[in-house]
């Protein structure tokens, strides 16, 4: 065997593309599946459902708050509620990535049990700070100490089956994003619960399904040694690239999330029917995020990533031209089914441009910290639009135009990797 070989992931410079271009060797020792691959597989889909599953129900916080407990605060001041979980989500993989790659899955312990917390405390909240720091802040960071490790523990089992392993992990979050606005939005509606029971009654679910995470999670490689984060990644195109294009995708991706049942109900749909738009997004999302996967791993993950967000981007344009119940309703299909192909591709991507495996996680926490930016700021523009306007039209421009920029950059980036256009990656 060569030393090119050999060697996993190494940077190869290519006489006609300049030093920038990577050529990624394949790895040949990664396990492709078997029994306890697959446990690390459920252990993160329990962990997808309980932290982004559950940050997809925002929306029926956000009706509720401006309803209840916030109905002094603009629409945009509630929804920096969720841009601040939505950010530490990312951002907190900054912490959570490296810590994975020295320390292994037993780091995941405590935000796990952090995170039921921050569920807990939330159902006790009365006012705008208290929801703030309970379910924003340490809901944020907890997810984000809990989200790269086990994406990055997942990868380390599979390569060529990456895209579909993963695929299959995030759709947990669509199945969360499915059960948990139907189950707020009934229970909500139960003066005998009450917000305080409600809420504490999704906090025992994703106690549960955090405890089987803990049980089952579990690295592969040894821990890597060296410094704890990588800055020089950045002076890779390619890295850098792919990180700001997801970075613009999601600074536009989240704003149906956020504002579609409000959106909904200024044309006339019911409050409860626009209250499964959330839901019926989801549910399309769950087919979204594993089907991109396993077609990825064939024809190429970029070029995947490219065609999902292109239709996102169109369709975020074509939302100001939607109004009746039925177009909405297949909107939020349409929707759920292109977006949640980036949600599941970008950890992919960000690891096919990682040059060996014991950095993935550390990569990928750098990436999304960044990404968390876009998170954080994203959906309180929208709201701000929505609030000087008075119109959504503003809201869904810029969240199309910023996910077709977004579109862009990672195509720059995949003819990095490789010049020809059929050429899978």
């Amino acid at each position: 065997m060569s030393t090119s070989q050999a060697s996993i992931g190494r940077s190869t410079p290519n006489s006609s593309a300049g030093p920038d271009r990577l050529e990624l060797e394949k790895p040949t020792e990664f396990p492709e599946g078997g029994t306890r691959a697959w446990m690390v597989v459920l252990g993160a889909f329990c962990v997808s459902f309980s932290t982004f599953g559950y940050m997809n129900a925002f929306g029926v916080y956000q009706d509720y708050y401006t309803e209840h407990f916030l109905s002094n605060e603009t629409s945009s001041s509630i929804s920096w509620i969720g841009s601040v979980q939505v950010c530490f989500l990312f951002s907190g993989s900054l912490i959570g990535g490296p810590l994975f790659d020295r320390y292994g899955a037993s780091i995941i312990h405590i935000p796990a049990i952090s995170i039921v917390l921050s569920v807990m405390m939330t159902s006790l909240c009365k006012t705008y700070y208290q929801f703030m720091l309970a379910q924003g802040v340490l809901g944020g960071i907890a997810s984000g100490m809990l989200f790269a490790p086990v994406m990055t523990c997942v990868s380390h089992y599979f390569h060529n089956r990456r895209a579909a392993a993963l695929g299959v992990t995030v759709s947990g979050s669509s199945i969360g994003g499915v059960i948990f606005p139907i189950a707020l939005s009934k229970m909500l509606r139960n003066e005998s619960l009450g917000f305080g029971w409600s809420v504490r009654i999704v906090g025992f679910i994703i106690l549960f399904m955090v405890l089987i995470a803990m049980v089952t999670v579990r690295e592969r490689l040894p821990p890597r040694h060296g410094k704890i984060l990588l800055p020089a990644a950045f002076t890779r195109a390619p890295y850098t690239l792919v990180t700001l294009g997801i970075s613009f995708m999601m600074w536009g991706l989240f704003t149906p999330f956020f504002y579609l049942p409000q959106y909904a109900q200024s044309y006339g749909m019911d409050s409860q029917l626009s209250s499964y738009l959330l839901s019926i997004l989801n549910a399309t999302s769950v087919f979204g995020r594993i089907l991109p996967g396993m077609v990825a791993d064939k024809i190429g993950r970029f070029n995947i990533l490219i065609i999902n967000s292109l239709c996102t981007g169109i369709l975020l344009l074509c939302w100001i031209a939607i109004t009746s119940n039925a177009s909405i309703i297949v909107f939020a299909g349409l929707y759920g089914f292109f977006s949640g192909g980036i949600v599941s591709l970008m950890s992919p991507c960000i690891a096919q441009v990682t040059p060996s495996p014991d950095q993935i996680g550390t990569h990928l926490g750098m990436s999304m910290a960044i990404i968390g930016l876009a998170g954080l700021t994203g959906t309180p523009i929208c709201g701000a639009l929505l609030e000087r306007y008075g119109s959504y039209t503003q809201a869904a421009v810029f969240s199309g135009v910023v996910t077709l920029f977004g579109v862009v950059l990672v195509t720059v980036a995949r003819f990095y990797l490789r010049a020809k256009l059929l050429e899978i990656v």
